[in-house]
């Protein structure tokens, strides 16, 4: 379950939000939770932030985070099914589809931010951005706080996505920079396009987001975005400085694993996650003109 946190009060230890699918409805729930620091008590305490209802049993997204700006970006998959049925993501009535922004340190379970997007009565106020169809990981750039999200495709493409408040991604009238729905002579207007795409061939299948590389290990890697596909296995390099309006993956790496996420540490190194086999690895440099994850299995998350 992604798991993030921010500062607790004194007599408990630092709270973890957690998205989780909950057994007996199948709703998504994010909650929060707050384990005690003193070693007489025992359990934990919930605080429920949010539930939302799942109409089908995928595309549940999954992800959380707070920001650089200290409020918590929930990232919600469509509901679920193929393609959309009922165009959740682009109806702002709904919440499925779309990465909301809270503030969980006011109002009861949260507050809205007063600079989110603007609803026009038309919408709810929690929604940052909007036409996802399942963001398999987002992350902020450490140094510029920009918003990266790998937005997970139907049958044909895969995107990469800076997220910006209030913006319109695409989803169900467009799969990457594709018409979807209709197929043919879709307007884009008004929709941003991503600044990544790939289609599914090379045995490529599904998109996971990554991570700015800000550490200080791997010199040729600073600044760039790094993210993988989970069947592939490759992990892809992204550097802005391309020409390219919507550029196609480089690949960094080759690898056999189940590419399910990445990670961060406090020094802004990179890890990634093999879903396959349970293991976390670390990114090094193998010499100053290549680099490889390391090969020792470090502690499972």
């Amino acid at each position: 379950m992604p798991v993030t946190g921010q500062a607790g009060c004194s007599s408990l230890s630092s709270p973890a939000v957690i998205n989780y699918v909950r057994a007996s409805d199948g709703r998504t729930v994010i909650a929060e939770f707050r384990a005690s620091s003193n070693p007489d008590r025992s359990g934990t305490s919930e605080k429920i932030i949010l539930t939302v209802e799942q109409p089908y049993p995928n595309h549940k997204g999954g992800m959380v985070e707070f920001g650089p700006d200290g409020f918590l970006y929930i990232g919600l998959g469509d509901g679920g099914s193929g393609g959309d049925p009922e165009n959740r993501a682009q109806n702002r009535a709904e919440l499925l589809g779309k990465i909301l922004r809270v503030d969980v340190d006011h109002g009861h379970p949260y507050a809205v931010p007063s600079d989110n997007p603007p609803t026009d009565g038309k919408g709810r106020p929690e929604i940052y951005a909007t036409g996802l169809r399942n963001p398999w990981r987002f992350s902020f750039d450490r140094q510029t706080g920009e918003l990266w999200a790998g937005d997970v495709g139907q049958n044909e493409w895969e995107e990469i996505d800076s997220i910006r408040p209030g913006e319109n991604y695409g989803w169900r009238v467009m799969e990457g920079t594709h018409c979807y729905r209709p197929r043919l002579f879709c307007s884009a207007e008004g929709l941003v396009p991503p600044v990544v795409e790939y289609a599914h061939e090379q045995g490529r299948c599904s998109v996971t987001g990554g991570y700015v590389y800000r550490g200080g290990r791997i010199a040729s890697l600073r600044g760039a975005y790094v993210y993988g596909d989970f069947c592939s296995g490759e992990v892809f390099v992204f550097r802005r400085e391309r020409p390219d309006p919507v550029s196609i993956p480089t690949v960094l790496l080759s690898t056999h694993l189940a590419l399910s996420s990445f990670g961060q540490d406090a020094a802004g190194e990179l890890y990634l996650m093999d879903y396959r086999g349970g293991a976390v690895f670390r990114f090094i440099p193998a010499r100053p003109d290549d680099l490889r994850p390391s090969s020792s299995r470090s502690r499972n998350e």
